[in-house]
């Protein structure tokens, strides 16, 4: 069965109800009118009081985690490897290298942990290059391997013992000559006489190697036994015997083991092709999350890597997308704001009503494709309608607005008036929470011509519990203004119940254009006691509409 392609769908950064909410519904359309795909719901940013609220209250587990949708190793076409263990002969991992046609070899232990790397070079290296008669011993070469290198077997001792001390030699000359030349422990390969294995066995070699299928006579396979010399006979002759036996050593004898570098499916490309370019090996092992080597990545991967595919809600604009959104591929946008920055390099489907609330939208889509709805859908739906619009206050919200989220507080059976206040309580409980964890609940970023602001917004029920936040987030929004590069900064403290705004302003000129935008005078407010950069908006609370726009505008003038 051929597995589902992932898309993701996700909201922006500092994720409110909303963006949340539309993510999930949205994913549960697709995912029961497509079959070929499977959509993901997923976050962007923490989740608020007032969204886990939401989601506990209809028992939906918060979407995962993704704060970067750029390309992973995971994403590109990884060469699973082989497997391969630490004692197999050279021969054999030359054969299964050709058989596969790669060029480097990850060896791994049973678990599929990495334990070395091999490649084409170091084998033909060792091959090649070596004149060292102690090779094979030096290399602890199993009997047995030795034997299937010369293609041959172990007539006589312990195949699975090691050669551990001692040359390797050709014993060609006559017994008296041999006797000067061969050490005790040597490894001889010889002809059929058997006057020369006899001597061979007297001077207590290690092995005797017979080539052309020689029978070994009696007499000599009883003495070999009681030395606990290893007999091996192979079908080739002498000439080939000696050119194939450095073959039999094991592969972890030229394997590197050390500074290997490597590479996680979890690591993003930019990450990694620096260290790439300075290492320039053909290829580079890659670990999965469980510590498991599964193959092998090269430069010529990033020729064909495959973008992460994104579905966005509520959001149309680069700066509050997730990180590295120009290296996904974006095939939709489902939002109600203004039209922003992202860019795409192919059509999409993009949905952009003048409505309230992605989830109104939503709602929409829902009775379009004819899919029914579950309590739980509804009741999310319906928060982020009640979220966005404060309980229809906003001047942002429609009649469409309110006649969906009536309709779906029906679905979910809530009360919507009773609902919202219990909504909005579990949102403005703020008590526990850091001055940035606040600051950073719902925050965004817009930028007009060289000018990039931020505008973060707390609402809440309790005007005391907006009055004590108003001096930390004074204290919080200048080093806020430093860390993000902007070049002003505002934070709405919102009274939900009084409709009212007390803008708290950050950034050279930041209060001077606030007080142009809102038409009031900073330098008569200043004369009569205006000591704070805090202006009051009565009837200002949305973000959206009512404040971005005026800021804007008053900039350009």
């Amino acid at each position: 069965m051929k597995k589902q392609e992932r898309i993701f769908v996700i909201g922006h950064k500092n994720p409110d109800t909303d963006s949340i909410c539309s993510a999930i519904a949205y994913a549960d359309i697709k995912n029961r009118t497509t079959q070929s795909k499977r959509y993901i719901p997923k976050r962007a940013g923490q989740i608020n009081e007032e969204t886990r609220y939401v989601l506990n209250r209809f028992g939906v587990q918060p979407p995962a985690y993704l704060g970067n949708i750029g390309t992973q190793v995971k994403d590109m076409d990884i060469r699973l490897s082989p497997q391969a263990d630490k004692n197999m002969s050279l021969k054999n991992t030359w054969d299964l290298m050709q058989e596969n046609g790669i060029v480097s070899l990850p060896i791994r232990d049973k678990e599929g942990c990495l334990e070395g790397l091999v490649t084409i070079g170091d084998i033909a290296k060792t091959y090649m290059d070596t004149t060292d008669s102690y090779l094979l011993s030096n290399a602890r070469t199993q009997y047995q391997r030795i034997a299937e290198t010369v293609g041959g077997e172990v007539v006589e001792g312990n195949g699975h013992g090691y050669f551990v001390k001692g040359r390797v030699l050709v014993g060609t000359a006559n017994p008296k000559m041999m006797e000067e030349f061969i050490e005790e422990n040597d490894m001889i390969i010889m002809g059929d006489r058997e006057e020369d294995h006899l001597q061979a066995i007297s001077q207590n070699v290690s092995c005797i190697i017979v080539g052309l299928n020689i029978v070994v006579s009696e007499k000599v396979v009883k003495l070999a036994h009681e030395k606990n010399i290893v007999i091996i006979r192979s079908p080739y002759d002498t000439f080939n015997i000696a050119r194939l036996i450095n073959q039999s050593i094991p592969v972890s004898y030229v394997m590197k083991r050390d500074n290997m570098v490597t590479f996680n499916t979890e690591d993003f490309t930019d990450d990694i092709q620096d260290v790439m370019v300075k290492n320039r090996h053909r290829a580079f092992p890659v670990i999965n999350p469980h510590g498991k080597c599964i193959g092998t990545i090269s430069r010529r991967n990033f020729l064909d890597m495959h973008k992460k595919k994104v579905v966005l809600v509520d959001h149309n604009e680069v700066d509050q997308a997730v990180d590295n959104i120009e290296k996904a591929e974006i095939l939709e946008i489902i939002d109600h704001h203004k039209l922003g920055t992202v860019e795409t390099i192919a059509p999409v489907f993009f949905r952009n009503q003048p409505l309230g609330c992605t989830a109104t939208i939503v709602y929409q889509m829902y009775n379009e494709s004819s899919v029914h709805m579950d309590k739980k859908i509804a009741g999310l739906l319906c928060s982020a309608i009640i979220s966005d619009t404060l309980l229809f206050r906003s001047p942002t919200c429609t009649p469409v607005d309110e006649m969906a989220a009536r309709a779906l507080a029906d679905i979910a059976g809530i009360d919507i008036e009773k609902y919202a206040m219990e909504m909005f309580s579990a949102g403005s409980n703020l008590k526990d929470k850091s001055d940035e964890e606040i600051f950073y609940q719902d925050f965004k970023r817009f930028t007009s011509g060289k000018v990039t602001i931020g505008v973060g917004q707390i609402t809440s029920l309790n005007g005391g519990e907006l009055d004590k936040l108003k001096g930390r987030m004074e204290a919080f929004m200048e080093k806020a203004l430093e860390n993000n590069g902007l070049n002003m900064i505002f934070f709405m403290l919102t009274n939900i119940l009084t409709e009212t705004t007390e803008l708290i302003c950050e950034g050279q000129g930041a209060l001077q254009l606030a007080g142009k935008a809102f038409h009031q005078d900073i330098e008569l407010l200043e004369e009569e006691g205006l000591k704070e950069p805090v202006l009051r908006l009565p009837g200002v609370v949305s973000r959206k509409k009512q404040l971005i726009p005026e800021l804007m505008l008053a900039e350009q003038e």
